[in-house]
């Protein structure tokens, strides 16, 4: 089913994003929604099913993975899935004017920021520019992993994920109200380079 089609829940969109998922990963994708009567289609606005903040990164292309196309996903992509005002300002967006009834933050195996977060933490080198941020923002995570006895860079991708989903809930009252209410549900996942597969890491009102 076209994920137009489905039904407005947040346990509905991830179910349909999940099976497009497996599409994906068996090489078996439908690629919908990418014709010239959609382009025409949405001159008239956009109806997404989801936001999804993701990382930057070439090898995560988001409606790819999860077999959609054309608006249906309102997507947000920053090196490391970090978040800053902007970010946030999107997510608001595209739940209070567009509707979309789950919100998903998508970290993925191999990251690069992470793991040059990770090196910096043990004494390795930090970038300058700009990109000195991306340590400054993921730091944070990487190290209550630690404290909390994590060692491996899966476990610092995953519970990376963890703390941009719970920074979401802490930081933005109104998108806290949404889910606390059960109108909108939020999931963070990791996705896997190796296969292809979306991992779910924490989740909330998505029935998982």
């Amino acid at each position: 089913m076209p994920l137009r089609n489905v039904e407005r829940t947040p346990a509905a969109v991830w179910n349909a994003l999940s099976v497009g998922n497996e599409r994906f990963m068996n090489f078996n994708e439908d690629r919908p929604n990418q014709d010239a009567p959609r382009r025409r289609e949405l001159r008239a606005g956009q109806r997404p099913a989801a936001v999804v903040i993701s990382c930057s990164d070439s090898r995560v292309p988001v409606e790819l993975i999860f077999d959609v196309g054309l608006g249906d996903l309102f997507v947000v992509r920053t090196a490391g899935e970090i978040l800053d005002q902007a970010v946030f300002a999107s997510i608001e967006y595209a739940i209070e004017s567009i509707g979309v009834p789950l919100v998903i933050v998508m970290g993925h195996e191999s990251c690069g920021a992470v793991a040059a977060t990770a090196n910096a933490l043990e004494g390795g080198e930090i970038p300058g520019g700009y990109q000195r941020v991306l340590i400054e923002k993921v730091a944070p995570s990487i190290l209550e992993a630690k404290a909390e006895g994590l060692d491996t860079i899966k476990d610092f991708e995953e519970h990376h994920v963890v703390a941009t989903v719970n920074q979401i809930l802490s930081r933005s009252p109104e998108i806290k109200r949404e889910v606390d209410a059960g109108t909108v549900g939020i999931i963070g996942l990791r996705y896997r380079l190796s296969d292809g597969r979306t991992e779910p890491v924490i989740s909330k009102n998505v029935g998982i």
